[in-house]
């Protein structure tokens, strides 16, 4: 049995899937925000639950947000800063009495879709995550690529590329810095740049709404939006040149994304046509759970 974890700034998210991939049992529970220790109880009171009900141990993967430091095996680059600084895979590992395996939540994102999800098939599978922030991970055969300095797939923080006058010097960014992808294209950018050029507060569904109705406003936020996730995937790339692209998060869920990125892109990736297939993910939210319990390989 494969138990994932799914440790998310709002929720835990817990999941048993058996060797064939079937879903055993699932449970979720609110994240205990700013508290570490309540969050390690959580997820031991988890893994508990899932084997009582199976009536048998399983191994355990968990996809979290930021990495473990190659440098000093300590999380680094999570937005949750209370895990920063933590030996996370050393005091869960003693917590559950074995071994544990930790990977970044968007890694496990593109591992699953990758395996069973709207990349199977495909060798090179870039999974890009645009909701409260901007992330991703790369499955390369199925297989995170975590990178010499576990920051492989670090895409929200690097700067827009291909910046206009008035996208500089950007807006800040929790990292320290101005300017990153994720400060724009993130679910939060978009609602931010509709704040500013119209004064009012709206999430990015309401807004999405009124662009479809013919609001004005809205069309120009959204066209804006379109513009620079654009330039931000055409990058990638350029770089990393996959397979296909599977877009998670809160602003997957807009279709047109799906036909408007790809009449963009070519302007600026370096090829004389782009097969780089744009696809929306099939697990959903259940994504990075299963990815997490498939970091372990199936006996």
């Amino acid at each position: 049995m494969l138990i994932g974890i799914d440790w998310g700034g709002t929720k835990i998210e817990a999941m048993a899937l058996s060797s064939q991939g079937a879903v055993l049992d699932r449970r979720r529970v609110a994240t205990p925000k700013g508290d570490y220790d309540g969050c390690l109880a959580a997820i031991v009171r988890l893994v508990g639950e899932l084997e009582s009900q199976a009536g048998q141990r399983g191994s355990v993967g968990i996809g979290v947000p930021g990495a473990i430091s190659p440098r000093t095996g300590l999380i680094m680059n999570a937005n949750s800063t209370w895990n920063i600084g933590r030996p996370l895979d050393q005091d869960l590992a003693a917590a559950l009495g074995r071994e544990v395996r930790v990977e970044n939540d968007a890694n496990c994102f593109a591992v699953s879709e990758a395996v069973d999800g709207a990349g199977a098939g495909h060798h090179v599978v870039w999974g890009v995550i645009i909701g409260t922030g901007a992330g991703s991970g790369i499955a390369i055969g199925g297989t995170a690529m975590g990178g010499r300095n576990r920051i492989a797939g670090e895409w929200g923080h690097n700067p827009l590329p291909r910046p206009t006058a008035d996208e500089r010097p950007g807006p800040p960014c929790y990292c320290g810095r101005h300017g990153c992808n994720e400060t724009f294209v993130s679910g939060t950018g978009f609602e931010r740049d509709y704040r500013e050029r119209t004064g009012q507060s709206l999430t990015g569904p309401a807004i999405a709404k009124l662009m479809r109705a013919g609001d004005e406003a809205a069309r120009v936020a959204y066209e804006a939006y379109l513009d620079r996730l654009g330039r931000g995937i055409a990058a990638v790339v350029n770089i990393l040149d996959p397979d296909v692209i599977v877009l998670g998060g809160g602003m997957s869920n807009t279709q047109r994304l799906y036909t408007s990125i790809p009449k963009l892109w070519s302007a600026w990736i370096f090829a004389d046509r782009v097969d780089t297939r744009l696809i929306r993910n099939v697990h959903g939210d259940s994504s990075g759970v299963r990815g997490a319990a498939r970091l372990w390989p199936v006996d």
